[in-house]
């Protein structure tokens, strides 16, 4: 028997792909074949990091659907009206809810999908079937199985970054595992360091803190202290959809200005209020003569020697050069994340989509690899587009926008089902 053709494969089931496939259905209808792979078992949004008391940093109304469509019954207000909370939450007065609240909602919309998503599936290997479809070959269960696609989205999300020579370990993590790591340890671990200077490191910083009432937390950084967010008004408009278009057109070296502009508003930067809890926390500790939160600022790791049982650090003062030993229970990296290289998954489809002098991806506008004139399947990114597209590559606040300009592409582009449906629409 042929092997059936679908009209669309998503890589990765996170909000990206969430957020895809409910465009999808919403411009047209049961008429597209979709079908998204996803390791995790289950789905599940940063796990690690849904800490009690931690809000988002986006306006709620920049959900997955709302910037696209306003009446979209996806929304996060739909969530509210659903669960009987929409007066609730007004009255809260807030436009950030909790990061709790939001990935209830993110569950809530993945719970009408899922049968469109395979979990437990991983994508190992992508190639040219021929000039109009792709062949994915995916791994579930320790058996490979192969389906073929028109189209190709790739929202495989971001990388966890360690320091350099930092290998992770019993005792050495990733905040992406922060809460289920944290479980492994003694009831009341005696001290633990962590790395790194932006949002995630503060949480976790207040986290522990708060969480072992008699355990020294050491923040260390190489700043002199945290950096506040600009989340001011008009920094916020590099977010506007908009602004990805000013930012494709641009020259390289505009784009190199732009993108140095901006980062403030998103890498290694911290909520001022969370800043200033932290040290109202540290001057208190201070006042009372029992220093419990410490503050390495100014420091960097010089060697890390990790056992089944705790760590042993050695923190350099930068200015004067002393080092310091520590032993602590654990070192938590919140050391970032990075796009992943889509290359990487393409292999022999790959071969086939252009790069630049720079030896990375040519993107088009609507996120669609450019490939060869002989390719009539499409890949498009969602991630690993900063270089073309900006700062909000893959961040949620233009998640909405950025899946309705797919989709309108994968009905320009498609040949089939998909572009019936939208002709007929």
């Amino acid at each position: 028997m042929a092997t059936p053709v679908h009209d669309v494969v998503g890589i990765g089931f996170g909000p990206s792909n969430l957020a895809l496939a409910v465009a999808l259905e919403e411009e047209f209808g049961t008429g597209v074949d979709a079908v998204f792979f996803e390791k995790q078992p289950a789905f599940g949004w940063h796990r690690g990091m849904l800490l009690e008391g931690a809000t988002m940093q986006v306006n709620f109304l920049k959900d997955l659907v709302t910037l696209r469509d306003p009446t979209s019954r996806y929304s996060f207000i739909s969530y509210l009206h659903a669960h009987g909370r929409l007066a609730d939450f007004i009255n809260h007065k807030t436009m950030f809810p909790s990061r709790l609240e939001f990935h209830d909602y993110l569950e809530w919309v993945a719970a009408a999908f899922s049968g469109a998503v395979r979990y437990g599936s991983e994508v190992v290997a992508v190639r040219p079937r021929d000039a109009r479809a792709l062949e994915v070959v995916v791994r579930r269960d320790d058996e490979l199985h192969t389906c073929l696609t028109r189209n190709l989205v790739i929202g495989a999300g971001l990388e966890p970054v360690l320091p350099d020579g930092v290998r992770q370990g019993e005792r050495v993590w990733h905040t992406e595992d922060l809460l289920p790591r944290l479980e492994t340890l003694p009831p009341e671990p005696r001290r633990l360091v962590v790395v790194g200077a932006g949002q995630s490191a503060a949480e976790a910083v207040a986290h522990l803190h708060g969480r072992y009432p008699s355990t020294e937390v050491c923040a260390l950084f190489a700043r002199y202290g945290y950096s506040p967010a600009d989340d001011s008004s008009f920094a916020n408009r590099i977010f506007d959809p908009e602004a990805v278009d000013h930012y494709f057109q641009a020259p390289d070296e505009v784009k190199r200005m732009l993108f140095g502009y901006s980062r403030n508003t998103n890498y290694s930067v911290v909520d001022l209020d969370l800043i200033d809890e932290l040290y109202r926390r540290a001057y208190a500790e201070k006042v009372a003569g029992a220093e419990r939160l410490r503050i390495l600022n100014v420091s960097r790791l010089v060697d890390v020697d990790a056992g089944r049982d705790g760590v042993r650090l050695k923190v350099e003062f930068m200015p004067t050069g002393e080092v310091t030993d520590l032993e602590a229970d654990a070192l938590i990296c919140a050391t970032g994340y990075r796009e992943r290289n889509p290359l990487d998954l393409l292999g022999e489809a790959g071969e086939h989509c252009r790069t630049g002098p720079d030896g990375r991806l040519l993107v088009d506008r609507d996120y669609r690899l450019v490939t060869g004139p002989d390719c009539s399947w499409s890949v498009y990114l969602q991630g690993a587009t900063e270089h073309t597209h900006g700062i909000t590559s893959s961040l949620l606040s233009m998640v909405a926008v950025r899946t309705g300009e797919i989709v309108a592409s994968i009905a320009a582009h498609t040949t089939g089902p998909a572009t019936r449906v939208a002709q007929e629409a």
